[in-house]
């Protein structure tokens, strides 16, 4: 075992007082963020926590109170055009482009100016991130100011643009990459940066220099910096996973000795009193998902609440109390329309594609004129109405138009919240755009509905869903001059979901002005317009064991309930 050796020369001893650092040094800057997206350029003044009067000059940036929810909402909206820029840009140039599809659409980004806090040298919290947010390349964290750097691990402010007169790092990305970094979560122990080939192997001595210098002088005038974890994680997007932990003091420097060279050891403790760290619910997610048996923490009453009537398992989760009502609930996957279909008619006409729809495909017509759906599986823009392919149709059912029919593909956990309720989380990765599941009961009637309510029943009302469908996909902060398409329009639905009985997993889900996921009318077994089905989609990456969220419009301000009446 390598020991860590002081670096006795330098004075990097944890328990030497740093310099005394003036109570007046300050920085105070107001951020622009993304004008473009109608927000006023001087809207966002972020003010530092006031010094410490003994020795560390506290740097944390906070946003005044009135300020957070409108910078999360920028971040929020931000993200989204480029998720779907992402998207849409990975149809357009095949798999695998050079430069690749991440670096074209940052690239249009930053050319419309929507990059967030370009230019600013942020020290502390981010405006509007939030630990657990979970990123898939470099280049975001660039783009949102969380981090700088596309490279180096260690992204650091330059003495002639530090208030302090000297370099002071702002952020880490501990990624793994190298065997004698030692992560303990709440403790991390981060090796210096320079010295080492392509492959990572130490071939050089590391110098108090750049990153490693602005390490210590954070250390020594207590700076928080941010931590952002990498992990290598297959999914469809990419191979790896970043997410933000939040912040870090440096409590210790040291040198060591490694294959006949110094290299620089620098521990790094969470600050208390922040939310859980996201990379921690990432692992106990992947430990519950991968070998639930062999790990079974108390609360869990069900590991297969539903039984197979869906393909993935749903979990049952109280750590509460004693409540186990949704076992008394049949389960659904798709909502049962048959009544309501053989009564006002409706059928689908298919088309005649062998494999897959191809461009001039009578499916393809009737969504616009192009595919709804990425090759991944991935909703492109949000739609009115779309049309999958149905069973009159030739098509596999591996047809690109095939998706929401296909049922829920995520492992969810359905869990007892603290506020009230149930809640609904995923045990699986959920990228931005990708479908959840449907939202399933007994399809009624507006008049058997009004009826039924009477008597307390538990109706959803698909009319009453926000519109958040017009927000995905919609780039024309990105392409200006650009005409949207024209999409088909249905009828006012105005029928209702009875989930008294029997319903999805989705009938679990909680409301919320901010949701992360968006109601989605499709058609793929009938084609009546009165009664889409109602499937769900996600608004942004969604990380695991992360709530979902869908916004119902309440008639009733003072009664916010899930739109589900009685």
């Amino acid at each position: 075992m390598t020991t860590l050796v002081p670096f006795p020369d330098l004075n990097l001893m944890p328990d030497s007082p740093p310099p005394e650092t003036s109570s007046n040094t300050r920085i105070t800057a107001v951020r622009s963020l993304a004008p473009t997206l109608g927000v006023e350029r001087n809207s966002l003044a972020i003010f530092p926590v006031p010094g410490h009067e003994n020795h560390h000059a506290r740097v944390v940036q906070t946003l005044h109170q009135d300020n957070q929810e409108l910078a999360r909402y920028v971040f929020k909206r931000t993200r989204m055009i480029y998720d779907s820029l992402l998207l849409q840009l990975t149809v357009e140039y095949g798999p695998n482009p050079k430069p690749a599809v991440n670096v074209r659409a940052s690239k249009l980004m930053e050319e419309r100016g929507l990059w967030l806090n370009k230019g600013q040298h942020l020290v502390g919290p981010v405006p509007g991130v939030e630990i657990g947010d979970i990123f898939f390349y470099r280049k975001e964290l660039c783009m949102y100011g969380l981090h700088r750097h596309s490279q180096a691990g260690i992204e650091y402010t330059k003495a002639r643009l530090s208030s302090f007169g000297v370099p002071i790092a702002t952020s880490i990305i501990a990624s793994g990459g190298y065997e004698d970094n030692e992560d303990r979560g709440d403790v991390l122990v981060y090796s210096g940066q320079g010295g080492r080939d392509k492959s990572g192997q130490q071939r050089q001595h590391q110098k108090l220099v750049r990153g490693n210098l602005a390490m210590v002088q954070s250390m020594q005038l207590g700076v928080p910096v941010r931590v952002i974890r990498g992990f290598h994680y297959k999914n469809e997007v990419s191979s790896n996973v970043f997410i933000y932990d939040g912040l870090y003091r440096i409590v210790k420097s040291s040198r060591v000795r490694k294959s006949g060279f110094d290299i620089f050891k620098f521990t790094l403790v969470r600050i208390q009193g922040q939310p859980e760290m996201g990379s921690a619910r990432l692992m106990r997610a992947l430990t519950l998902r991968n070998t639930p048996l062999a790990w079974m923490p108390a609360g869990y009453i069900s590991f297969n609440l539903y039984g197979k009537n869906e393909g993935v398992p749903v979990y049952l989760y109280n750590d509460i109390d004693y409540d186990r009502s949704p076992l008394n609930y049949g389960y659904i996957s798709q909502s049962d329309i048959s009544s309501v279909i053989a009564a006002q008619g409706g059928n689908n006409g298919g088309c005649d594609c062998n494999l897959s729809c191809t461009d001039d495909c009578i499916c393809v017509r009737k969504n616009g004129g192009e595919l709804p759906y990425s090759p991944y599986g991935s909703l492109l823009r949000g739609k009115h109405v779309i049309f999958e392919c149905g069973v009159t149709c030739k098509c596999t059912s591996g047809c690109t138009n095939r998706v929401a029919q296909r049922g829920l593909m995520k492992k969810m956990e359905v869990f007892r919240t603290r506020e009230a309720g149930w809640g609904v989380r995923s045990l699986d990765l959920i990228h931005a755009g990708e479908f959840i599941c449907e939202y399933a009961g007994t399809v009624v009637t507006k008049e058997l509905g009004e009826i039924m309510s009477m008597n307390g029943d538990g109706l959803v009302y698909p009319g009453r869903f926000a519109a958040n469908w017009k927000l995905w996909g919609d780039l024309s902060d990105v392409y200006p001059g650009n005409v949207p398409p024209s999409y088909p329009t249905i009828p006012p639905v105005d029928y209702a979901i009875d989930v008294s009985r029997v319903r999805s997993v989705a009938a679990f889900i909680r409301h919320s002005r901010e949701p992360n996921v968006m109601a989605q009318f499709v058609f793929h077994d009938h084609n009546n317009l009165k009664f889409p089905r109602v499937m769900l989609f996600a608004l942004e990456n969604i990380s695991p064991l992360t709530e979902l969220s869908l916004d119902y419009v309440v008639v009733d301000e003072v009664d916010e309930r899930l739109a589900i009446r009685g």
